[in-house]
């Protein structure tokens, strides 16, 4: 019985290579393509080495010394693995040997380059020097009409007649500009900008007297020119 068994399973083989010589030749050499490829992928796999890439970004500053470049984009090819430089222009993040390494930032050129998959040591330090990139942006003309003719014929139809221009000209009258300063409060600006002015006559004048205006004698002009102009009477509301 146990050779009947054997004779069986060798007939089976047997079938099997048959069958498989039997197949498209070419068919027969991409599978076997496939398989040594596999086998050549699992040994450069097997030798690349994790390691922890980190160093310096710099740039030539006007005087042509190196200088740290901060907020740069150090980061793997194709990945989101990376990391910024800091204000010091170090980074620094964990990278696998072989891997393109991508150096970018707003202003300068675009670097690429290749940690290498014969390294020894789990570290590799790099210093990369960063090339002002210089480009100029198409000019944008804007305005508010989609062409030549809208704006013609909007010119056209412009009103210019003496009652728009008398309306223009006692808006900006001094004294329809100088009526709000009466009844608009000031804002968080100005309010601001007022306690700074005090605090800083304070700190002018520590330790001494402050100056007296009513021994001014502009001082008392401008009263004189305030009270010729009415700026004391009250505002009918």
């Amino acid at each position: 019985m146990a050779f009947i068994a054997i004779f069986r399973t060798l007939i089976h083989q047997y079938h099997f290579i048959e069958y498989m010589l039997t197949l498209n030749r070419h068919i027969f050499v991409l599978l076997l393509s496939l398989v040594a490829y596999s086998g050549i992928i699992a040994q450069s796999n097997s030798n690349r080495r994790v390691i922890q890439f980190s160093g310096m970004v710099f740039y030539e500053d006007e005087e042509g010394a190196p200088a740290p470049l901060p907020y740069t984009n150090v980061f793997v090819k194709g990945t989101q693995r990376g990391a910024s430089a800091t204000v010091d222009g170090f980074f620094s993040f964990v990278a696998v040997s072989g891997e393109v390494i991508v150096f970018s930032r707003i202003g300068f050129k675009t670097v690429e380059i290749t940690i290498p998959d014969t390294l020894t040591s789990d570290e590799y330090k790099w210093i990369q020097i960063m090339s002002e990139d210089e480009f100029l942006l198409d000019a944008a003309i804007i305005m508010p009409w989609p062409s030549k003719e809208h704006f013609k014929q909007e010119f056209l139809a412009i009103d210019i007649s003496d009652d728009l221009r008398e309306n223009a000209l006692e808006n900006l009258a001094n004294e329809k500009l100088r009526d709000p300063n009466y009844y608009i409060p000031v804002d968080g600006k100005e309010a601001y900008k007022n306690v700074a002015y005090q605090q800083q006559l304070e700190y002018r004048y520590s330790g001494q007297i402050k100056p007296q205006n009513i021994f001014s004698p502009l001082a008392w002009k401008k009263f004189i020119d305030a009270w010729r102009r009415g700026d004391f009477k009250k505002k009918k509301k």
